[in-house]
């Protein structure tokens, strides 16, 4: 799923080719996409776009008028930038939007239709949108200690839970947990102050340095490549190769559609986290530290 670095380089490259351009047409591939009955998507036509900013992982179009388009890309969704009017591809295309200047077309991978594009009239509208997440960039260390300590959850969870902070979710929370030396399943009210002092700090140097390397990627071109596996990364999408701090093998955990990718080594003290599938089967010869699966490892 895009997440907050990979949606600001949507909106970048977007504000470059549409702001203060006209919304000539909006076309509709997959009809299942608009989840607002009213208005009607073609109220959009017609109208300059006059700003763009982020909502989470959502992007905001702001049109005259007070009108909204807001876009979910969801796990699969992408946006690619095409040459004016180009054809809404066949299978995985969702919409196109035409302005003077190209054709903005919404694409989505797989065969889950998730993302979403939703017409909202009024700001007081859109705000009912808004999951209500801290933004972590430009915030105070007493602003996210008291967002994170609001209610007990796993460090995980409170990372890419919307409702607790806006934009990050499975890929860069892995990234800033290792960076914070911190388990992914250690709980929000037993961190310590210089704990949560750390895990500030390593969630803003984070975005702001993926942020700063997919500009440097893209050179101003529109984004082609969003992915949630990116070379550079420290553990996310790893698995069992080499940490970049230590050189233990990147464990992980799944759960549901996601998982945890960490370093046994440098955010657990060394214990394997239980992966709840595999702990019921294997049960008692589930291995409770990297060097007791490493022993394993060679005996067979």
């Amino acid at each position: 799923m895009p997440e907050l670095p990979d949606i600001v380089l949507y909106l970048e490259a977007l504000a470059s080719r549409v702001l203060n351009q006209p919304l000539e047409r909006v076309r509709i591939g997959n009809p299942f996409l608009v989840r607002t009955p009213t208005p009607p998507v073609s109220d959009a036509e017609g109208r300059r776009v006059v700003g763009l900013h982020r909502m989470g992982k959502r992007i905001v179009f702001v049109l005259e008028g007070d009108l909204f388009l807001v876009l979910h890309l969801m796990i699969g969704g992408r946006l690619r930038w095409r040459d004016r009017g180009a054809a809404i591809p066949r299978k995985a295309g969702l919409a196109a939007f035409d302005f003077p200047t190209g054709t903005a077309l919404l694409t989505e991978a797989g065969s889950r239709r998730e993302a979403s594009l939703h017409v909202i009239q009024g700001s007081r509208n859109l705000q009912a949108l808004d999951p209500g997440g801290l933004e972590v960039l430009g915030s105070t260390l007493s602003e996210f200690a008291a967002q994170l300590r609001a209610e007990r959850h796993t460090l995980k969870r409170a990372l890419t839970d919307p409702h607790i902070f806006s934009g990050i979710g499975n890929a860069y929370s892995d990234e800033i947990l290792h960076a914070a030396r911190l388990s992914p399943m250690k709980l929000t009210d037993t961190l310590t102050d210089d704990e949560a002092e750390q895990l500030h700090a390593a969630t803003v140097d984070t975005l702001e340095t993926w942020i700063q390397r997919l500009r440097d990627e893209g050179a101003g071109r529109f984004p082609e490549k969003v992915t949630a596996f990116r070379k550079g990364m420290a553990v996310h999408g790893r698995y069992r190769e080499p940490c970049p701090v230590c050189g233990s093998p990147v464990q992980r955990i799944v759960y549901a559609r996601n998982e945890a990718n960490y370093c046994a080594t440098c955010q657990t003290g060394g214990k394997l986290l239980s992966d709840r599938a595999l702990a019921r089967l294997l049960k008692e010869d589930w291995p409770r530290t990297l060097d007791e699966m490493e022993r394993r490892r060679t005996q067979r």
